[in-house]
This record gives C-alpha cells, sequence and structure tokens, in this order.
C-alpha cells in the first residue's frame, strides 16, 4: 500500500528539488507546495488505516520479517499527520521573516526532518527506526547550527555528544535483539521475544528504554533540552519543540505496547514520568526568559505522555495518545508566538517585555489559548488530555501520581500566568510590525486546541482505536507478516 510511503517520500522529494532549483519564489513555492502535499498525503493515511487497518509496504517484494516493511498503524498515521501539519505552519512562520543568506539551505533540512520523522513513525523494523532517527537527527544539528556564530554552534555541541551518545546505545540494542532473535522486524519481535535469551533481552529493552528516554527527554536524561531549545531561530525551535521529542515518546510506546508489552501500572516508569512532570514545572518556574520557560514545560508535559504508557491499559494509553497530539499543537503554537515576539522586539526576557496585548491583541488571544490548554482549563483540550489521564490512573489505583499531576498543572497556570503579566499586561511599547503570515502559522496550531476541546470525542476515538490497536500487538503482526 504505497500510500505508507508517501509521507516520507513527498518531503525526501521535495527538500531535493529545493536544494536544487534557482530563484527564491520557486523555492518557496516548491517548498510550501511539498509541506501541503505531506499533510495530505498524512491525512489521507489515516482515514485509510481508519477504516481499513495497518497499511504495509514490502519493498522489493521480500516479504517480512526478512525485508525493508513500512507499516502504518493508526498511531503512526496519527503521528505522521500532526507532524507534517506542524512543518508546514513552521516553515510559514520561517518564511514571514526570511533570511537571505540562509533561504537557499534551510528549505532541504526542513523537509529532510520530517521525512525521518515520518519514517521513525511508520517504519516496520527496528533498524530502520534508527536509521530514520539518524535522519531527522542530522537535519535537527543542520538547522540548529545554520546561520548561528562560533559561540553558537560550540554550545550546540552539547546536543550533538547527547544524541550520538543514545544513537550508540540504541545501536547496541538493536545488535543484542538481532543476535537474540535474528530478526529486527517489529512484528516478529513482538512474537518471538518472549522465548529469547533473557540474559540478551533485558539489557536490549533497558539500553532502548534509555536511549527514547534521552530523545523523549525524560527525568533525569533531559538536561541537554533547555539550551539546544534556546539557540535557534524561533521558528526552528517551535518546529523542535513541536515534535522532537515527541518521537522519542511515541519510540517508547512502541517499545513497551509492540516489542515487550507491559499489562498494568509500571511501578519504575510511573515514577519516572512524576519526576519528569515535577522537575520539569519547578524548572519553568525558575526561568525569566519566555523560550526557556516554554522548553522546560515541554519536559513537564512529557512526563504526562509517559505517564499514560505507565499505568499499562487500554484507556491510559488512549488517554496518553491524546495528550501527545494536544500537545504538539499547544507547545508548537506558544513556541511560534515567542518566536514572533523575539523577532519583532530582539528579545524574549520577561523584564524586556510588557504591554504586547495592547500592541498585538491578536497575538495575546494566539498566546492564552494555548497557554490555558497546556495548564488544562476548560474548553481547551489540555482540559480533556488531564481528565482522560486521571480517570485512567484512578481505575487502576494511582491516587498518588494522579494528585501529582494535578499539582503541577495548578504551578503550570502559574507560569502560563507569570508569562502573559510580565510580557502582555503593562504599558504598551512602541509598536513593531508582526507579519501577518506569522500569525496565521501560529493560528494555525493554536485552533487545535479549540477544535479538540470542543470536539474532543473525535480526536479520542481515534486515540481510543489507536490504543485498542497497541492493545492486541498480534493483530498489527498478522498484518505485518502475512500469516507466517
Amino acid at each position: 500500500m504505497s500510500l505508507a510511503f508517501a509521507p516520507v517520500a513527498i518531503p525526501l522529494v521535495a527538500g531535493l528539488l529545493c536544494a536544487v532549483v534557482p530563484g527564491r519564489r520557486l523555492r518557496w513555492g516548491f517548498s510550501v507546495a511539498g509541506m501541503g502535499a505531506s499533510v495530505a498525503a498524512s491525512a489521507g493515511l489515516v482515514a485509510w488505516v481508519h477504516r481499513h487497518g495497518v497499511a504495509v509496504v514490502h519493498f522489493g517484494g521480500w516479504p517480512a520479517p526478512y525485508g525493508i516493511v513500512f507499516a502504518a498503524d493508526l498511531l503512526g498515521a496519527l503521528m505522521a499527520a500532526i507532524g507534517s501539519w506542524v512543518a508546514l505552519c513552521t516553515l510559514l512562520a520561517f518564511l514571514a521573516d526570511p533570511h537571505p543568506r540562509l533561504d537557499p539551505f534551510f528549505h532541504a533540512g526542513w523537509h529532510l526532518m520530517l521525512a525521518g520523522m515520518n519514517g521513525a513513525f511508520l517504519t516496520g523494523d527496528l533498524f530502520n527506526l534508527y536509521v530514520f532517527f539518524e535522519v531527522l537527527l542530522v537535519a535537527s544539528y543542520f538547522l540548529l547550527t545554520l546561520g548561528s556564530t562560533r559561540r553558537e554552534a560550540r554550545e550546540a555541541f552539547g546536543y550533538v555528544a547527547v544524541n550520538l551518545v543514545a544513537s550508540t546505545l540504541f545501536l547496541v540494542a538493536v545488535a543484542l535483539l538481532y543476535a537474540a532473535v535474528g530478526s529486527v522486524n517489529l512484528a516478529d519481535l513482538s512474537r518471538r521475544l518472549g522465548e529469547a535469551p533473557r540474559e540478551l533481552v533485558r539489557p536490549a529493552v533497558f539500553l532502548l528504554a534509555v536511549a527514547f528516554g534521552v530523545k523523549a527527554a525524560v527525568f533525569p536524561l533531559y538536561l541537554w533540552l533547555p539550551q539546544a531549545y534556546a539557540l535557534p531561530r524561533g521558528p526552528v525551535a517551535a518546529y523542535f519543540g513541536g515534535m522532537l521529542t515527541k518521537v522519542g515518546v511515541y519510540a517508547l510506546y512502541r517499545l513497551f505496547t509492540t516489542v515487550q508489552p507491559t499489562r498494568g501500572p509500571e511501578p519504575w516508569l510511573v515514577a519516572v514520568a512524576v519526576l519528569t512532570m515535577v522537575f520539569g514545572v519547578l524548572g519553568a518556574l525558575a526561568q525569566e526568559d519566555v523560550r526557556r520557560i516554554l522548553s522546560l514545560h515541554i519536559v513537564s508535559q512529557v512526563g504526562y505522555m509517559v505517564f499514560g504508557l505507565a499505568l499499562g491499559t487500554s484507556e491510559a494509553w488512549a488517554g496518553g495518545l491524546f495528550y501527545v497530539l494536544h500537545h504538539i499543537g499547544v507547545k508548537t503554537a506558544l513556541l511560534l508566538v515567542s518566536a514572533a515576539v523575539e523577532s519583532a522586539y530582539g528579545s524574549g526576557t520577561l523584564r524586556a517585555l510588557a504591554g504586547l496585548g495592547h500592541a498585538h491583541p491578536w497575538l495575546g488571544v494566539c498566546f492564552a489559548v494555548p497557554a490555558l490548554s497546556l495548564a488544562g482549563i476548560p474548553p481547551f483540550s489540555g482540559f480533556w488530555a488531564k481528565v482522560f489521564l486521571v480517570r485512567a490512573g484512578l481505575e487502576v489505583g494511582e491516587a498518588g501520581p494522579v494528585a501529582a499531576s494535578l499539582l503541577v498543572s495548578l504551578l503550570t497556570l502559574l507560569s502560563m500566568a507569570k508569562i502573559f503579566t510580565g510580557a502582555f499586561w503593562g504599558t504598551a511599547p512602541e509598536r513593531a510590525e508582526i507579519p501577518r503570515l506569522h500569525y496565521a502559522a501560529a493560528a494555525g496550531v493554536a485552533l487545535l486546541t479549540v477544535t479538540w476541546g470542543l470536539g474532543g470525542s473525535v480526536l479520542f476515538d481515534l486515540t481510543a482505536a489507536a490504543a485498542r490497536s497497541l492493545a492486541d500487538p498480534g493483530s498489527y503482526a498478522d498484518a505485518v507478516l502475512g500469516g507466517r
């Protein structure tokens, strides 16, 4: 089913065209058209998978588990769709404030990163998951350092070094699993891992959990994130903040549902989730720069996503996946607002900003809506995301972690109020122009939280169907292996 490969093939081709075509307008046209096509293809994939089940592509005619396989289930398709939409909106924000010296290069990196993300979401092979992780990371290194000063490039080295270590652990884990089972196909692993030597499987699963935990920025592996997200241009930070850690979260879900399924609460994973929530929000409260506050909130909110996974039930997984999709839209919108402010006023520190709500009232709306959603205020999607997780946690008797998650929500509201009162209230500054295209980009992702808040049952039905599929790895294996 070639549609399963389209969300990867389209950005690869578009990125190549953007790298070779002359002229800024033509390059912009190819870039935006390629992103629009990626959105359409991934949305079509969601509809097809929801109606027909897992979409499988066997490359070269080789049957699984011997050949390269793409297997798009509902989880992978949903992640590819939201990732493509975020890539389009953040690209528009970058085009709103173009940099002539960077223009010939950044389009290719933008599309390459989307191809790597979508490949990670849709591949049915653990080694190719590693390959697509590296594709998106190489693109992220490029976008992180593009146009940077020598000092900024040195500061980016920490992000590169941490991810190189995580990738090494990932590759060692793949080698151990291949030694244990003789296969790295995810469906094949789900069937045969229970019979494999435990002395190889246990360290492999541990190394995968650590590698994915680094990429997801869970406690205590998140220290690389605030500095890395403070370095690039604002739209790049929004692209990173919306999607990079969610690829790691997706990999954790795939590991503990398809490869090594968990049933019922995992105490160690619940503890990691709660600590991630708490340390992330406390770090955010201590910051005075808008982008750093928002970056540390990424860490805190990843804790909620992992909490859903840790509870180990289909209902909790549905809530966790709803939270992932909700947070992608909310966080991208907030970082795009931060990018607009930094571009117009040259600073993102609270003490240098005041009165933005008077100078740019629509920018205040674009910030207030996702900020309230992030804190879990109704009727936005963040309220329903937390309701689903609280209900799932109470059903399995995890009252303490649920209480901690509610406390973190209050602290999140406090830090959002800190940004709003510091930057948007007060005496209006001398007005600086913010391009309409930047407003459109921020509104494009901010509207997701309103839509999913008022019509959350539609998205929850999709995430519940995805969670039921995760709870039945046998159906995924049957679709990929074809009865082998």
